[in-house]
């Protein structure tokens, strides 16, 4: 059976677009709070291969996405290196920052691999599992919004302490930004070998930055995971998810190569179609509080999308992740507006 999410990376015409939705294994099914509840913590969920896999399948045997999303986090890159990495309930993400040179030489890239085997594990499972017309997508954090967790100690609403070090030293910033680029090219590398059809970068956080330090700290580290990714296997579709770039969307894709873009719900799509997807696949955008108000909203506007990107290439997806409060059958509404398409 074809896939329609990898054909339309690999630029060929579909029938419908195919579609998946971000942080679409999470907090808005029950079944998923259910295996939650009884993981331990939230790393225990992530590294435990079962669970994982199940939580993965769970939006598929729901909805029937033509993407299957790996079940895990961005920041098992800085625990795989050895930083201490906690999550707090109700609180995210709480890590020992990442401060000065001695630091970053304390973190260990010769671990990264099989720290990370339960993660492969999942993979592994997962293309057992999984229905002969979903392309299984592997992913990591991007090196800029994973350093901003490693030097802030978490979350951040300015991520100002990770672009001060950046600014006045980017030569020492530029040790931690390649430990980085090493380890993801090695994470992404492995993901393709247990079994990932398409990866996916998330760079959250690469609005934060001036157009010099988004070139620095974003694209650059952006194409060489990708070039050290294609040389060992040049077939695997790749995708960029630089959220909040606004026109500088344009030069990500330009100069990384991606065959395909996930835009954030602030991007005109009108702009997205006219100067990106000539170029790209292009993924996105529906803002996900569209999908919390359903009605009318909500229809008009994944209608608006889908007639907007009709005349290329066009995976639909949403601008950001699912929030925990989405009805089911808001999301159930789309999905079956999409196969509906056929």
């Amino acid at each position: 059976m074809s896939k329609r999410l990898l054909q339309t990376l690999n630029g060929e015409k579909t029938d419908r677009p195919p579609f998946w939705f971000m942080r679409q294994a999470g907090r808005f099914l029950p079944e998923y709070r259910e295996v939650r509840a009884g993981a331990g913590g939230f790393l225990d969920l992530v590294y435990n291969s079962e669970l994982a896999c199940e939580v993965t399948m769970q939006p598929i045997r729901r909805f029937g996405m033509d993407g299957a999303i790996l079940f895990s986090d961005i920041l098992v890159i800085p625990d795989g290196l050895g930083q201490e990495v906690g999550f707090l309930p109700n609180h995210g993400p709480k890590l020992t920052p990442v401060k000065n040179i001695q630091d970053i030489e304390a973190l260990d890239l010769n671990r990264v691999v099989d720290h990370l085997q339960p993660v492969m594990e999942t993979l592994r499972l997962l293309k057992n599992d999984l229905p002969d017309h979903v392309t299984l997508i592997g992913f990591a954090g991007a090196p800029w919004t994973v350093a901003t967790y490693m030097v802030e100690g978490g979350g951040s609403k300015d991520h100002a302490i990770t672009r001060k070090w950046a600014l006045t030293d980017p030569e020492g910033f530029g040790k931690l930004m390649d430990l980085l680029v090493d380890a993801t090219s090695l994470y992404l590398i492995e993901q393709v070998k247990a079994g990932a059809e398409a990866l996916q970068l998330f760079d959250s956080w690469a609005g934060s930055l001036s157009e010099k330090a988004y070139h620095d700290w974003v694209i650059n580290p952006a194409k060489r995971i990708f070039d050290n990714v294609r040389r060992v296997y040049p077939d695997i579709p790749l995708i960029g998810f630089p959220r909040g770039s606004g026109v500088l969307y344009k030069d990500f894709v330009l100069e990384t190569g991606v065959q395909g873009v996930s835009l954030d719900y602030l991007l005109p799509a009108e702009w997205a179609a006219r100067e990106l997807q000539p170029h790209v696949a292009v993924q996105g955008n529906l803002d996900p509080l569209l999908l919390v108000a359903g009605g009318d909203a909500m229809m008009n506007e994944v209608k608006r999308i889908i007639d907007t990107f009709e005349g290329g290439r066009h995976i639909f997806n949403l601008g950001h992740g699912i929030v925990p409060e989405t009805p089911p059958e808001h999301v159930e509404e789309v999905v079956n507006y999409i196969k509906g398409l056929a």
